[in-house]
C-alpha cells in the first residue's frame, strides 16, 4: 500500500517520523516526498531528513493516502506547494485518506476540505479550520480524513493512519509489539 508523506523545511520532526515508523512496521510503502528543492529538508528543530524521492519520483495517482505533518514553518511551505495542494486535492477526488496533523489540517481547511467535518489542529490555530466541525479529541477520523492535535499525539495519530489503511487488529499488533501492552 503506497502513501505519501510530504516533508517541507519546518517540518515537526515526531510529528513525521513516528508516523513514518509505524506505517512502514505495518508493511506500507510509506515514502517521503520532500517539497524542499532538494532530498533533505531541515526539521524545526533543525534535525535533517534526507527524504526517500523528490516529487518528479512519484506515482502520486497511485497512492492509498497523503500525509501532511505539522510544524509551524513546515505548514506554511506545504501550504505555499502547488504541488501539495494539488495532490491533496486530487487524492480528496479519488477518496484517498488524508492525513494531517498539528498546524496541518489548516492546509485541508484552506482547500475547502473540512467543510462539515470533524477535525482537529493545534488548539491556538483552531479558528483556521474554517467549515470543520472542531473536536476537542486528539486525533480525528472522519470519513476519508484523519487530523491530529500535535506532537504528543504522534504516536496515536500513527496508529490511527495504520488502523485505516490496514485494520484495527495491526494498529493493536503494533501497539502491543511497540508498547508492550
Amino acid at each position: 500500500m503506497l502513501v505519501y508523506m510530504f516533508l517541507a523545511d519546518g517540518f515537526e520532526e515526531t510529528e513525521a517520523l513516528v508516523p513514518l515508523d509505524l506505517l512502514r512496521r505495518a508493511g506500507a510503502e510509506a515514502v517521503t516526498v520532500s517539497v524542499s528543492g532538494s532530498r533533505t529538508v531541515t526539521g524545526s528543530h533543525g534535525v535533517k531528513v534526507e527524504a526517500d524521492i523528490l516529487p518528479e519520483e512519484a506515482r502520486f495517482s497511485e497512492c492509498a493516502a497523503v500525509i501532511l505533518p505539522g510544524g509551524g514553518k513546515g505548514t506554511e511551505n506545504l501550504s505555499a506547494s502547488e504541488l501539495v495542494r494539488r495532490t491533496v486535492t486530487e487524492a480528496a477526488e479519488r477518496n484517498a485518506l488524508i492525513c494531517a496533523i498539528c498546524a496541518a489540517p489548516t492546509v485541508l481547511a484552506e482547500l475547502g476540505l473540512l467543510t462539515g467535518k470533524k477535525a482537529v489542529c493545534f488548539p491556538s490555530m483552531t479558528d483556521m479550520l474554517t467549515g470543520a466541525v472542531v473536536s476537542d479529541a486528539p486525533v480525528v477520523r472522519d470519513g476519508s480524513i484523519i487530523t491530529a492535535r500535535g506532537m504528543g499525539v504522534s504516536y496515536e495519530f500513527g496508529l490511527t493512519v495504520v488502523a485505516a489503511l490496514f485494520g484495527d487488529n495491526t494498529a493493536a499488533g503494533l501497539r502491543a509489539s511497540t508498547c508492550g501492552i
